[in-house]
């Protein structure tokens, strides 16, 4: 944790070094709990934000830590309750994709929406670890539910409905234990979950029609993606999405649908096209993803978008092109590269 709760004072009655037992207790399991924090929230910044608080609001309560559920659970009864709030004040994360219709005109400048809090990748680095996969925080983390499209899709959930979904599907749950921390009833637990299902069908892909990033096959067409762009190759880069591709860029509030759509948007407005770029590896929301760099007048590389990439039946299917420096550290990825340095990577 970032900033540890044990500077905050202890409650006068807690036995002394029950506030210690019971974060170092409780430690194993942040990497599970910012999953689930992000899931809910579809923001890095923000699900860190809230899991330091879940600790917190443990610590403070400790006391009243009878024992009766296990410590994991309780930690996800406090996390939830805190992300219902979260959601309440400060409303859902979308992509550009969840708030209207593709733009036809790719020559148009397109223009930022700053005031809409836009949703955010994940380093998969953080989830990434000693853990095995047999272990629970392995199972709760897999790459599978933290797809950037199903995070996208959650994201229309109602607060509970979403938190259903999640405790029931993802941490397997039964109904009785979401209806008590929900403070519901059972029957009302198996009907939001089944609306929340039927919306995820429509608006998340299947999972066995995505490649994965590690295949042979993916990680050839990764390079070949990777190289286009560090030579502003436009042709090279038409051949490698798929024909109905689909290229989103938060804080841009449009976005196209097409792979000439989208050629002609990267050859109009991207200046990667004109100019050399630098395209840097990383892993996000267990799919494949690039630092872009733009070389500047001073021969440095600067950060310019954090691309995340859907892969489907050999060819790229999705692009979320988050645009600023601000993910860049959250990535590990560096905030300049010399020419010198670029070359070397290379």
């Amino acid at each position: 944790m970032a900033d540890s709760p044990r500077t905050a004072e202890a409650p006068a009655d807690r036995p002394p070094g029950s506030a210690e037992e019971l974060l170092e207790q409780a430690r194993p399991y942040r990497t599970e709990l910012l999953a689930h924090c992000y899931r809910m929230l579809g923001s890095v910044h923000d699900a860190e934000d809230l899991v330091q608080d879940t600790y917190l609001r443990a610590w403070r309560a400790g006391d009243r830590f009878e024992g009766r559920s296990s410590l994991r659970t309780w930690l996800y009864r406090i996390a939830t309750n805190a992300c219902l709030t979260a959601i309440e004040q400060r409303g859902r994360r979308p992509m550009p994709s969840g708030l209207g219709a593709p733009t036809d005109d790719p020559e148009r400048p397109v223009t930022e929406a700053p005031e809409v809090p836009w949703l955010e990748p994940i380093p998969d680095a953080m989830f990434t670890g000693s853990s095995g996969p047999t272990d629970p925080a392995s199972v709760v983390v897999h790459r599978s539910t933290m797809r950037l499209a199903l995070v996208a899709a959650l994201q229309h959930l109602p607060a509970r409905q979403r938190a259903v979904l999640l405790l029931r599907d993802v941490l397997k749950w039964r109904a009785a234990e979401v209806a008590e921390l929900l403070d519901t009833t059972t029957a009302s637990v198996n009907s939001a979950l089944q609306r929340a299902r039927a919306h995820l069908e429509q608006a998340a892909p299947v999972e066995d029609e995505l490649s994965e990033p590690t295949d042979p096959a993916s990680r050839e067409l990764l390079d070949r993606y990777a190289a286009a762009f560090e030579r502003s190759d436009v042709t090279a880069i038409v051949d490698l999405f798929k024909e109905d591709a689909v290229w989103e860029m938060p804080p841009f509030a449009q976005w196209f649908r097409g792979r000439e759509t989208i050629v002609r948007l990267i050859g109009a407005q991207c200046p990667i096209a004109r100019d050399a770029g630098l395209m840097l590896p990383t892993q996000a929301n267990g799919q494949p993803a690039f630092g872009l760099y733009s070389l500047h007048e001073d021969g440095v590389y600067r950060p310019f978008h954090l691309q995340v990439l859907t892969l489907r039946d050999g060819q790229v299917a999705h692009v979320g092109a988050f645009f600023g420096d601000g993910l860049f550290p959250v990535f590990g990825l560096p905030e300049a590269v010399t020419a010198q340095e670029a070359a070397a990577r290379r």
